[in-house]
């Protein structure tokens, strides 16, 4: 709260020449610092939320997708209608600047660990209940944090090893290794993880060189390109209309849930958002529930407990440290 300037004399007076006081002006009263930092919070919130429950929705749609056409002709529909959009957005023809990279390299190689990661996860989803895949990839942020250490030099203590090693316990106890109950399709959740965890990283060391605006756009015209040439040998013309419409809104899913995951970040620390993100399990369950009759089992439900309990504890010894 910002007080006003005490009142200046009249013109042609001076103080000292008429004793009697001035009537007070009210003060100015401007926006309360602390107040609008809480509305942005909030805000930045709203959003995290918005774009959790747009990647929810892409995972239903890939699904649902692979269960009538081929799971790359689903990728490739994801990147074409995603790079339209782009297209139409950004449009890189009258911002030719957006499209030049000061790392070439590693907007291929991140972009190539993306187009693995999206391959890899249809896959298992055109196998695995929506719940059981986002478990598994909720390990994501673990593995994230133990390559953090050798590959940017953000060594972690022997707490947070602790806590990637429960999380990961809670991963093999969605995948049942030896029970059966789980389709190996699972092992494709695993590698997707894999490939997601390298692709945050390239995209953490890619930020300090690029605009998010130009790895967006290459993330989706490296998978067009290199999805494109394999196109003919798989694909199959959808008979329903509804799938047409579908494979043309696909990829704006995902490019709206990362637009709100960009400006959600912009807005808020990501250390209040994180916990945000595993909101995700909600909307994930319930849409699996309306649109497949799926049901977490009991397993999915420790593990997944497990899972986020140690991506919050990383979460607190992350905020302990910088407090420090």
């Amino acid at each position: 709260m910002t007080a006003a300037p005490a009142p200046l004399p009249p013109p042609h007076s001076s103080a000292a020449a008429d004793p009697a006081p001035s009537p007070a002006l009210p003060a100015v009263i401007g926006p309360d610092p602390a107040a609008q930092a809480q509305r942005m919070r909030l805000y930045g919130i709203v959003l995290m939320c918005g774009a959790v429950a747009c990647f929810a929705c892409l995972d239903a749609t890939a699904k649902y997708l692979g269960r009538h056409i081929d799971v790359i002709e689903v990728a490739w529909a994801r990147y074409v209608s995603a790079l339209v959009l782009a297209f139409l957005v950004f449009n890189p023809l009258t911002r030719p600047g957006m499209l030049r990279t000061r790392r070439p390299g590693l907007q291929i190689g991140r972009s190539a660990l993306l187009l693995a990661t999206t391959l890899l996860n249809f896959a298992a989803l055109k196998y695995l209940q929506l719940d059981q895949a986002l478990a598994i990839l909720f390990s994501t942020p673990l593995m994230v944090a133990a390559l953090a250490g050798p590959m940017l030099g953000e060594w972690i203590g022997p707490r947070r090893w602790a806590a990637i090693a429960v999380g990961l316990v809670g991963v093999v106890i969605v995948l049942q290794p030896g029970f059966g109950s789980v389709h190996p399709a699972a092992l494709l959740s695993m590698l997707s993880a894999v490939a997601a965890s390298f692709y945050a990283i390239a995209t953490r060391v890619l930020s300090r060189f690029d605009s998010d605006a130009t790895t967006l756009f290459y993330s989706n015209l490296l998978g067009v390109l290199l999805l494109t040439p394999v196109m003919p040998f798989v694909w199959t013309t959808p008979e329903d209309p509804v799938l047409i419409v579908v494979m043309m809104l696909f990829g704006g899913l995902g490019s709206l849930g990362h637009f709100l995951l960009i400006v959600a970040h912009r807005h808020t620390p990501a250390s209040i958002l994180s916990p945000f993100s595993y909101s995700q399990i909600l909307w994930t369950t319930t849409l699996g529930f309306l649109v497949f009759g799926d049901l977490p089992n009991r397993w999915t439900i420790a593990g997944v407990t497990i899972v986020i309990a140690s991506g919050l504890y990383l979460l607190h010894r992350e905020r302990v440290r910088r407090g420090r």
